[in-house]
């Protein structure tokens, strides 16, 4: 499976990167059913930072979002009756300890890879906003235009590449 196809199963909820436990199930190669049943068997595994139950306000506007145009019956045969259990990066990991398959093991590795790298980009992101607001400093109030941004960042760029 494509990385592109596991980032889009990584969705935002409580100002937090998580997957929800149908997306999981699929990548594992298992029903929802089961891996639900070996999470509860193991709750302790899982605090509130590794994984959460979807609120009924929240699970209403994620379920609409996959609903729109097909019946109720329809979105119970896709898994989307009950309030889904929300695994964090770090809950992602605690579920390798708890799914022992090689299967499950290998998804992990590429989806919490996938999760550093998600940081990595996040990281980059603030530190152009940063690097922006040091060129609006160093301009004073003064407008600058599209071209001297970009040059004065491409400055910025190749004077950190070459530490000068």
């Amino acid at each position: 499976m494509p990385d592109v196809l596991i980032l889009n199963k990584i969705y935002m909820f409580r100002d937090q990167k998580v997957m929800v436990d149908r997306d999981l199930a699929e990548l594992y190669g298992i029903e929802t059913k089961v891996l639900k049943q070996a999470v509860r068997r193991n709750l302790k595994r899982f605090p509130p930072d590794f994984m959460f139950v979807m609120t009924p306000g929240e699970f209403k506007k994620w379920r609409s979002q996959f609903v729109t145009s097909i019946s109720d019956n329809s979105a119970d045969k896709m898994g989307l009756r009950y309030a889904p259990f929300c695994f964090t990066e770090l809950g992602v990991t605690m579920l390798s300890c708890i799914l022992k398959t090689e299967r499950a093991v290998e998804v992990n590795i590429r989806v919490v890879r996938l999760f550093a790298k998600m940081r990595e980009v996040l990281s980059s992101q603030k530190e152009l906003l940063s690097r922006i607001e040091r060129l609006e400093s160093a301009h004073g109030k003064q407008q600058l235009n599209i071209k001297q941004i970009f040059d004065a960042l491409k400055q910025l760029i190749h004077s950190e590449a070459t530490g000068s």
